[in-house]
């Protein structure tokens, strides 16, 4: 068996570049999947801080309070006089329900507390107050 002079002289090379493209497209995909990891339970407000607050485990409902005194149940827009039949009808048959109130930190303190009573007159309803710890 003989072997060619030419065969001997060809240097060994490895090609990268369809690993780097596989790479590539790994990284883009967990990129974009981490964007759908994080759970948005209301809007965008500056909560006040706590430093006694406790991490809810249940999948409450949310009462969210801007800073200009507009209040959304659920992401959806609301009066405060259709609150309480939002919680309702929300609430639907179960024994306990949770709502979550996220209050601006600017927002007066006569709002919140009217929206704490409308959710205190549905029977069975809860209510919590969402902070940050400093």
């Amino acid at each position: 068996m003989r072997i060619l002079d030419d065969e001997l002289d060809l240097p060994v090379q490895i090609n990268i570049v369809p690993m780097i493209d596989v790479i590539f497209a790994i990284l883009v995909f967990f990129m974009t999947s981490t964007l759908f990891l994080t759970r948005s339970e209301g809007l965008p407000v500056n909560l006040p801080q706590a430093s006694s607050s406790q991490q809810q485990q249940e999948s409450p409902a949310t009462l969210t309070i801007d800073a200009q005194g507009n209040l959304f149940f659920n992401r959806q827009g609301i009066t405060d006089d259709r609150l309480k039949a939002a919680i309702e009808q929300a609430k639907g048959e179960q024994p306990n329900f949770l709502v979550i109130i996220n209050a601006d930190e600017a927002v007066p303190h006569g709002i919140v507390v009217k929206a704490m009573d409308q959710i205190r007159q549905v029977p069975g309803a809860r209510l919590a107050i969402a902070t940050v710890k400093p």
